[in-house]
């Protein structure tokens, strides 16, 4: 199963934006996004992935497709969230290098030039740097500690992996890859598959037009997905170590608690005394069973995964400036 819909890059570079209600926002950030790229003299297109928008967005992005050649549209069926929206564009983008951002324009443009400058010294992917972040105190405050906790964990060299603003080179990542809402840690995959990972200083707009789509509720989230992903990048490929890992413990709680139940014996204790001790050593031996099984069971699934093809977990409702496919619109 190829990780992209096409497998011949045709130009340098797609710039692929997840867009949500962002009617404001959709055409003067692709127009920003023109006039920085063009003068670098690449071949280039603007991916922009409409995630489900329902405040007339869909028609100001086709609008916008339909005044320039460049830009190329996705329209999800649904709202399906960040890190999908940004996985289809990568899977049917057509570039040699993939840049993302954001579609709120606190993203500038204007970086793009730097960024593929700093990919083509040798990294796979060079993350964004938003090191005077215009954001409430709240944000930072709890994107400083998510940092921090996720570079501790992963040893991924990057201050703010939550920036979207990123150049990756194709091989970079899997877009068939990428579920849930793990495109705060897109970086982390890339070390996964041994790439090389740079960052750099970049600007950062405070919003002028629209509302934000992120808020402290957020935080669980957050916190929930830097478990995840320390899962992902130690047992991604290996389910059943992370469980055996858990077996052996509970194998050793066995241990212990039957050794109590043998002590209570030896000392002539009754056998209903000692029944607490040799049902802990029971419950945990059969559970440490159940959780080895579990992990085979999670090591199969795994592997069934990449002998499947054809599913992506997204729905398109059409798309605007792809010869490929069926729903295409010119």
């Amino acid at each position: 199963m190829s990780a992209y819909h096409h497998e011949n890059p045709t130009l340098d570079l797609s710039i692929v934006v997840p867009i949500y209600n962002e009617r404001e926002n959709a055409a003067p950030l692709a127009e920003d996004i023109i006039r920085a790229v063009e003068p670098t003299g690449k071949s280039f297109e603007v991916v922009l992935v409409n995630d489900g928008s329902n405040d007339g967005t869909d028609t100001v992005l086709d609008e916008v497709a339909a005044k320039h050649k460049q830009v190329r549209i996705i329209h999800f069926a649904g709202n399906r969230g960040q890190t999908i929206a940004i996985a289809a564009g990568m899977y049917y983008c057509l570039g040699k290098v993939i840049v993302t951002m954001d579609g709120d324009r606190q993203n500038d443009p204007s970086d793009i030039p730097a960024l593929l400058e700093r990919l083509e010294q040798g990294f796979d992917c060079v993350s964004g740097w938003r090191r005077d972040r215009q954001d409430t105190g709240p944000r930072r405050f709890v994107s400083q500690v998510a940092n921090k906790l996720v570079r501790k964990v992963t040893g991924v060299p990057v201050h703010d992996l939550g920036c979207t603003l990123k150049a990756y080179t194709r091989r970079a990542l899997d877009p068939t890859e990428l579920f849930g809402e793990m495109h705060r840690f897109l970086a982390v995959y890339v070390l996964a598959r041994g790439g090389k990972i740079s960052e750099m200083v970049v600007k950062h707009h405070p919003r002028t037009a629209g509302t934000s789509k992120y808020g402290m509720s957020r935080t669980a989230r957050v916190m929930a997905d830097i478990l995840l992903i320390r899962i992902l990048h130690k047992y991604r490929t290996r389910p059943s170590h992370m469980f055996a890992k858990v077996a052996q413990y509970m194998f050793l709680g066995a241990m212990g608690f039957g050794l109590l139940w043998v002590i209570a014996m030896l000392r002539g204790q009754s056998l209903a005394s000692g029944s607490t001790w040799f049902l802990s050593a029971v419950i945990l031996s059969a559970s440490a069973v159940n959780i080895l099984v579990a992990g085979l069971v999670a090591e199969l699934v795994m592997r069934a995964k990449h002998a499947l093809s054809g599913q992506r977990p997204w729905s398109i409702d059409r798309m605007v400036g792809d010869p490929d496919s069926p729903k295409s619109q010119a």
